[in-house]
């Protein structure tokens, strides 16, 4: 049985949230979205859920993290020019691009990461399996 991943993410503003992943060609379960949250699809089995942070921190005893990094979500890539493409359209939309571009020309991987509006950094990855051992 393939499982289901719904990572969760507190954000700002939801709305804002929304646009920006919005401009990048997401979409949403509207089933699982609400004033407080919204459900980034990222594929059948995984989806990422945006939350109005003081909702995010209702579920759990926890704290707003700070200003350290709390995780780092990796999405794939069919291309390095894909890669590019959307590290370039999140800057555009208002996240920062690190410009940290991983992987030569000869290496089977190569990857870009952007910081959304919420700070949380997310890697793009182009993997050529055909080249990999």
């Amino acid at each position: 049985m393939s499982r289901m991943v719904f990572p969760n993410l507190p954000v700002a503003d939801i709305e804002r949230a929304r646009a920006f992943w919005s401009a990048l060609g997401f979409t949403f379960n509207e089933q699982f979205s609400d004033g407080k949250a919204c459900c980034l699809v990222l594929n059948d089995l995984c989806n990422v859920m945006l939350l109005q942070e003081e909702f995010f921190h209702s579920f759990h005893d926890t704290t707003p993290a700070g200003t350290g990094t709390e995780v780092l979500i990796c999405l794939s890539a069919d291309s390095r020019a894909e890669v590019d493409e959307l590290c370039s359209s999140a800057a555009a939309a208002g996240a920062t691009d690190t410009d940290a571009r991983t992987g030569g020309d000869d290496d089977p991987m190569y990857g870009g990461s952007f910081r959304d509006l919420d700070g949380h950094v997310w890697e793009v990855m182009h993997m050529d399996m055909s080249a990999m051992g």
